[in-house]
């Protein structure tokens, strides 16, 4: 899914709930479906885009609202969901709740955006990654050639690894940074002397973070990124799984353009204001 997308889904996600309380006027009404003046200045502001583009990306969101109203999302899958979220940010349910609370976010209203938001991943995937073969090398080639900036990687990475014995340690290592959990040790390495997984998830990781916890058997492992340095372009080879991912993720973005402008032709679509 594409940055901005994901991006409005996030900022609609937040919108939706306070919704109700806004007293505004209606701007225009797609499929049944309005949208008001106080959404499209939010949308502005928080993307940074024109009133234009705000329009059309909320035009969007309501296409994909009725195009999603016959897919349901089981009780269990949401609570596999919101799950996963609370051990990634290594916290309990109960801790989650307590902090959506305090933020003036019902457990309701939080349950209802994972749903909406598990709809739409749903959606995407069955309409618009589903539409998308496989690509052949040839075109992998091509891509490569025509995007060789966007597989330029640092020669060098300066990282501190942090290992734990067991989960709980790492869990509380996690929490409170103690190093009284978890050993240190300092290094830096070339990208040569990476495993391409580790690597990827290095990379992906700004200066300064950690990385998740990875289980490594016998222990718990979790990287501090300290800084990346040195430029170099890594050859097709090295760098095919990233061309996939980044020939796919062009791909997405215009066949899921492809398929609101199609949406949208034969739409009702009234302007009000």
């Amino acid at each position: 899914m594409t940055k901005t997308l994901l991006h409005l889904m996030l900022l609609l996600a937040f919108t939706a709930t306070v919704h109700a309380k806004m007293v505004d006027g209606i701007a225009l009404i797609v499929e049944g479906e309005a949208v008001t003046t106080a959404e499209i200045r939010a949308v502005q502001t928080q993307m940074g885009v024109s009133k234009e583009e705000a329009i059309n990306l909320l035009i969007q969101d309501r296409l994909q609202k009725v195009a999603m109203k016959d897919i349901t999302i089981p009780e269990e899958n949401i609570d596999k969901k919101i799950s996963q979220i609370a051990a990634q940010n290594n916290v309990t349910i109960p801790q989650m709740q307590k902090i959506l609370q305090a933020q003036g976010t019902s457990w309701v209203s939080y349950r209802k955006s994972i749903r909406d938001a598990l709809k739409k991943e749903k959606f995407y995937q069955e309409k618009v990654v589903a539409s998308i073969p496989a690509p052949s090398q040839d075109e992998l080639k091509l891509f490569y050639r025509n995007h060789k900036t966007s597989f330029t990687v640092p020669t060098n990475i300066s990282l501190v690894e942090y290992s734990a014995s067991n989960k709980k340690n790492m869990e509380k290592f996690l929490r409170t940074h103690k190093t009284s959990y978890a050993k240190a040790h300092t290094m830096t390495k070339s990208i040569k002397d990476f495993e391409p997984g580790l690597l990827s998830i290095l990379l992906q990781t700004p200066n300064g973070s950690y990385t998740k916890a990875i289980n490594a058997g016998d222990r718990y492992i979790v990287y501090k990124v300290k800084s990346k340095y040195g430029k170099t372009t890594l050859p097709f080879e090295a760098a095919q799984g990233a061309v996939t991912a980044k020939w796919r993720q062009d791909q997405q973005a215009k066949a899921l353009k492809d398929y609101f402008e199609k949406l949208r032709t034969s739409a009702d679509v009234q302007i009000l204001r």
